[in-house]
C-alpha cells in the first residue's frame, strides 16, 4: 500500500491514471490476492483511488486529509521511532492481559502477553502512557525488552525481526477514571478522567499482531480527526 502511495505522490501514477490490475500487482509484489485487495480497499477508503465498475481503479491523487494521519496517537507511536518521543521505559515483560486488550489480541481470558510500557513527557510534564501489547511468540527475538528507546518505529522493528506485515489498525477510544498508579504516573488528579486509545494492529488476513494502548489525561488532550464524505 505504501509503495502505491509513494508512486501516486511522486507522479508515477498521476491523477486519472489507471492502476495496474490485481493480477499485475500480485506478480510485481509477490503477495497474495487478499493482501492486494485489502491494500486497494484501504487506498480507496482513504481517498487515494476510486473504482469504476467494469473499468478498473483510477488514481484520484493525494487526499487533502492524508496529512492528518499523524494526529492519530496509536498510529504515531507505531510508525515513528521511539527516540522521537521524550520519555522512559517503565515496564517490560509478560503480564496478564486486561480484558479489552485480550479480546483485541484474540486471547483467552487470563492469558499472558508481552507488554512494553513507556511514559512520554513534553516540556518535563508526563502526558502519555503508551503500552505495546504483543503475543508472547511475537516478542521473542526482538529488542522490546530493552530499557532504551528504539531507534526504529515499533512497526519497522517487528517487521524486520519477525517478518510480520502490518496491514490495518482497528481503533477504539474510551473514557474512564485512572487507577491510582496511572494517576501517579501521569501526575493527574484521581478524580479527573483519562482517554484510553486502543489501536489493534492486524495482518491483511485479520490475524491480530499487536495492540498499542495510549492513556491520555482528558484535561491535557483533544483528539481531532477528519475524513472524506463518500
Amino acid at each position: 500500500m505504501h509503495t502505491l502511495q509513494r508512486r501516486i505522490e511522486s507522479g508515477d501514477y498521476p491523477p486519472g491514471a489507471l492502476l495496474p490490475s490485481e493480477n499485475q500487482l500480485i506478480q510485481e509484489f509477490g503477495v497474495s490476492r487478499p493482501t492486494v485487495v485489502a491494500a486497494l480497499r484501504v487506498l480507496r477508503e482513504q481517498g487515494w483511488i476510486e473504482s469504476q465498475q467494469g473499468k478498473g481503479r483510477f488514481v484520484r491523487g493525494r487526499p487533502a486529509l492524508a496529512s492528518r494521519e499523524g494526529n492519530r496517537p496509536g498510529q504515531a507511536y507505531l510508525t515513528r521511532p521511539e527516540a522521537d518521543f521524550a520519555g522512559e521505559v517503565i515496564e517490560v515483560g509478560a503480564r496478564a492481559v486486561p480484558n479489552r486488550v485480550g479480546a483485541l489480541l484474540g486471547l483467552e481470558p487470563k492469558s499472558r502477553a508481552f507488554v512494553r510500557r513507556r511514559l512520554i513527557a513534553r516540556e518535563g510534564e508526563p502526558t502519555d502512557l503508551v503500552s505495546l501489547w504483543v503475543p508472547l511468540e511475537v516478542s521473542e527475538g526482538t529488542d522490546l525488552t530493552s530499557g532504551e528507546a528504539l531507534k526504529q518505529g515499533l512497526r519497522e522493528h517487528l517487521q524486520a525481526r519477525k517478518g510480520v506485515r502490518f496491514d490495518h489498525i482497528l481503533e477504539q477510544i474510551t473514557a474512564r477514571m485512572p487507577t491510582s498508579d496511572e494517576a501517579k504516573q501521569l501526575a493527574m488528579p484521581k478524580n479527573a478522567p483519562l482517554l484510553a486509545v486502543f489501536g489493534a494492529v492486524r495482518e491483511a488476513s485479520g490475524r491480530p499482531l499487536a495492540v498499542v494502548e495510549v492513556l491520555l489525561p482528558a484535561d491535557r488532550h483533544e483528539l481531532e480527526d477528519a475524513y472524506p464524505i463518500s
